[in-house]
């Protein structure tokens, strides 16, 4: 296992690495952002899977930086669409596009897909880097529902068409994730549950 002490967010994202330095607190390994260590690095990304687009963005920082750096990808995989938005999540309508083109576009797509077959789930991969070489990877998962229309004001992206299973379970009413706090919404994300694996993998290493 590696050694370090120190490593980068592979992402210029404020908000992103906001909530990844909150997760990753109490780890006993400092995390750095691009801004404070004059890092300026936009990775194109160009693999089919999230793995290979988090490989690219945490490989390239981190050989801008020289030190370990951290990125991660993500997106939604709905299964009456093979899997797709997938790694075109963000750009799912067109180049440029905005979150409520991206969801219009989702729900035409599935506008004769009855309730009950529906299923989706968000995923997110992180992959941390020294150089070329991954050191390692954590994947997390949020498996749920596509709905039939938009709902609640909260969240971005997809959150106002994805149900969680997490609250089919609580209710029959159900709520999409921008119905949600942000705080219920962090506590099963797909980026939450690979945080907190990628935080155990820096406790360990740390303590190693």
């Amino acid at each position: 296992m590696a050694e370090f002490s120190k490593i980068l967010i592979a992402t210029n994202n404020a908000h992103k690495i906001e909530e990844i330095r909150a997760i990753l607190a109490g780890t006993g390994i400092e995390i750095v952002s691009p801004r404070e260590l004059g890092v300026e690095v936009d990775p194109e990304e160009t693999a089919s899977t999230f793995k290979g687009n988090a490989i690219i963005k945490a490989s390239e920082f981190s050989l801008a930086a020289g030190i370990p750096a951290f990125a991660d990808d993500s997106g939604l995989c709905v299964d009456a669409l093979e899997g797709a938005p997938g790694v075109y999540s963000s750009r799912y309508a067109f180049e440029g596009c905005t979150f409520e083109d991206n969801n219009n576009k989702l729900l035409d797509a599935l506008k004769d897909v009855p309730e009950g077959k529906r299923n989706a789930k968000f995923v997110c991969v992180i992959s941390l880097c020294d150089g070329r070489n991954l050191l390692s990877d954590f994947r997390g998962e949020l498996s749920g529902s596509i709905a039939i229309s938009p709902k609640g004001d909260n969240g971005f992206g997809y959150d106002p068409v994805f149900v969680p299973d997490f609250d089919k379970m609580r209710s029959r009413n159900t709520r999409t994730l921008a119905e949600m706090t942000k705080k219920e919404k962090n506590s099963i994300s797909h980026r939450s549950n690979a945080l907190k694996m990628f935080a155990s993998y820096l406790r360990n290493q740390l303590h190693s």
